[in-house]
């Protein structure tokens, strides 16, 4: 049986390689919650846009890029009968997730292969459990033997509904999805990071959105270096995913504004 493993980025691709699971893997290293979204993700024009957007935004090369996750997607035409995806419960993971659903409802043909999900919201004996980048390969054959559920169409068409909400950046449509959907299928991670998402769409009377304003507040309390204010904005708010490089997009906004000064 051909198994593929999708994962959320290179630092469970170490861990990944640890274990004993069979299969190939495609890491998906892309960061959906940042940056130009369409709703049609398998298009030309998202990846073209998305492609220029990271080379601006992180420096990225077009050949770094397409190496990276263009060249991974291809993966996606070979005839598996097996998928797992492993991604994580917070907005960055979330909407990875959900944008992976998307382009396998839209490209494949889901009657194919099985599906299935290890999307872990904690770990037992991590307090802190901030995601599958800091576990070992036993830990993650725990996950995959104990958590692993069987996606289903319902699924799919909930992650699709998701999306469509998701990439129109409304928090109008945003927050009535959210307050009149009961049922989530296995994507029971999905709402709270969509809660994220509508706190980040909002704007205070400063013109600031959520992160902007929290790191305002992080920097004023006299945190003042950059290692020191990413460490500051984890500690409460680990339901966005974010890195250093998506907190500088944040910081970045802040010193145009003449907020900060780093």
């Amino acid at each position: 049986m051909s198994i593929l493993h999708i994962l959320n980025g290179d630092s469970t691709l170490q861990s990944f390689e640890q274990t004993g699971l069979e299969g190939d893997t495609l890491v998906w290293r892309e960061v959906l919650s940042e940056g130009p979204l369409e709703e049609k993700i398998t298009s030309g024009s998202f990846w073209k846009n998305r492609q220029q957007w990271i080379g601006k935004t992180f420096n990225e090369t077009a050949e770094g890029y397409q190496e990276k996750m263009l060249d991974q997607l291809a993966k996606l035409n070979e005839p598996y009968d097996e998928i797992n995806l492993w991604f994580e419960f917070d907005l960055h993971c979330q909407v990875n997730l959900i944008g992976v659903m998307t382009y396998l409802k839209q490209k494949t043909d889901l009657s194919l292969p099985a599906i299935y999900l290890i999307c872990p919201a904690d770990f037992p004996g991590k307090e802190n459990f901030m995601g599958m980048g800091e576990l070992n390969g036993e830990e993650l054959e725990y996950l995959y033997d104990n958590i692993r559920v069987q996606l289903s169409e319902l699924d799919f068409i909930l992650a699709a509904e998701a999306w469509s909400i998701y990439v129109s950046f409304d928090a109008e449509k945003l927050k009535k999805y959210v307050q009149t959907t009961d049922f989530w299928g296995s994507l029971h991670l999905l709402r709270p990071a969509l809660e994220a998402q509508l706190k980040r769409l909002q704007i205070n009377e400063k013109g600031l959105n959520y992160i902007e304003q929290k790191l305002l507040d992080i920097y004023n309390i006299g945190l003042k270096t950059k290692p020191e204010i990413y460490s500051a904005f984890w500690r409460t708010e680990k339901i966005y995913g974010m890195g250093d490089l998506e907190i500088d997009i944040y910081l970045h906004r802040l010193q145009e504004k003449g907020l900060i000064s780093l």
